[in-house]
């Protein structure tokens, strides 16, 4: 059995990205290995750092975050699929390559939460496409339309 990752990040290129995972890995036999990242703002100035909530806490909210995403994906209990929550400290795509180590494929969506919505395919999905270490799935916002 082998391993498929998903970026995670709330928007509706990662739901697709996640279902389209889920999908696959019924077919073929695979787990599937949700991944969110959190890290704190970038500050300006350090006073402000003693306002942020603690790591601990941060991570929670992620995971929580993370299994709101999956249930209104609709995919809250595929039941032949096992389906791990993975959140890591870091940038989105750092957090991605990282849990693909090992894996058999990465699955990302083709825009996140990010900006610049001019912009072909995401910062992130970009930085996964050229850094993985296994085959990348890129799935459009709405992979029927390209099918």
């Amino acid at each position: 059995m082998g391993r498929i990752v998903v970026g995670i990040d709330g928007s509706e290129g990662s739901k697709a990205a996640l279902r389209w995972a889920v999908d696959h890995a019924r077919r073929i036999g695979d787990e599937v290995d949700a991944v969110s990242a959190w890290e704190y703002p970038v500050l300006m100035t350090l006073p402000a750092a003693s306002t942020l909530p603690p790591a601990e806490e941060m991570a929670q909210e992620t995971l929580e975050h993370l299994r709101t995403v999956i249930h209104d994906a609709g995919i809250e209990d595929p039941g032949d699929v096992p389906i791990r929550h993975h959140v890591i400290r870091g940038g989105a795509a750092e957090a991605v390559l990282k849990a693909a180590k090992d894996a058999e494929m990465v699955v990302v969506g083709s825009r996140g939460l990010g900006g610049f919505g001019s912009l072909l395919l995401g910062s992130v999905s970009q930085q996964v496409v050229h850094h993985a270490p296994c085959p990348v799935v890129v799935v459009p916002l709405h992979p029927e339309a390209s099918s």
